[in-house]
């Protein structure tokens, strides 16, 4: 996940026009041609590195769809609610790779799908994935899962109807498409700390069972 913010940063810094996160979609940033948009909201798009972006939306959701795949027992409970959030994270993973695949001004039908995936979907599974987490995850993770994706939800309904709050266009399209990322972002680094901390602990421990 961390890939998709380190090139997010290097597609932008190409702009010869500076790129605004509050006027500008995600989508530009990955946009084949030089243009004038007209719509949602008018603005100028001419991404150098749009190839790389891509890539890094391709990326990035197969990462989506290999980790709600593969973390089974290790982060969710059985049952329906589990099965269903992992299902609609892959699904916004898809989405992710298909909007990787079909910039907005090559095939805006496939990449508006894709967004649809990423920001309905997606956060739809984060709302149910605080109720899905194994229980020895800490309770205020599961909550504050949960509220990330009502606050997705909320942004996301925000930014399909063009009401912006003071954010602009893109800054609302960010507050609707980040919470997942923070998320799987976050469950990454806490899943490598707490295996570090268990190796730690299997280090020290083998010594004193060899001794005893």
């Amino acid at each position: 996940m961390l890939q998709f913010f380190v090139i997010h940063g290097i597609a932008e810094s190409a702009w010869a026009r500076p790129y605004s996160w509050a006027r500008n979609n995600i989508s530009d940033l990955g946009n084949a041609h030089c243009a004038l948009q007209p719509e949602p909201e008018p603005r100028y798009i001419c991404s150098p590195e749009h190839g790389l972006m891509n890539v890094s939306f391709v990326a990035l959701g197969v990462l989506l769809v290999v980790g709600a795949a593969l973390t089974g027992g290790v982060l969710w409970r059985r049952g329906r609610a589990a099965a269903m959030a992992r299902l609609l994270l892959a699904g916004a993973g898809v989405g992710f790779v298909l909007a990787g695949l079909a910039p907005a001004d090559v095939n805006e039908n496939q990449h508006v799908l894709g967004a649809l995936l990423i920001m309905a979907a997606g956060n739809v599974g984060l709302v149910l994935v605080g109720f899905a987490l194994a229980e020895h995850i800490p309770t205020h993770l599961r909550w504050g899962t949960s509220l990330l994706g009502v606050t997705a939800i909320t942004a996301f309904g925000l930014f399909f109807s063009h009401h912006y709050l003071g954010l602009g266009m893109g800054g609302m399209e960010r507050v609707a498409a980040f919470p997942l990322l923070f998320w799987a972002l976050a469950v990454g680094v806490r899943g490598v700390i707490h295996r570090a901390g268990r190796m730690r602990e299997a280090m020290l421990t083998e010594p004193l069972s060899r001794a005893g």
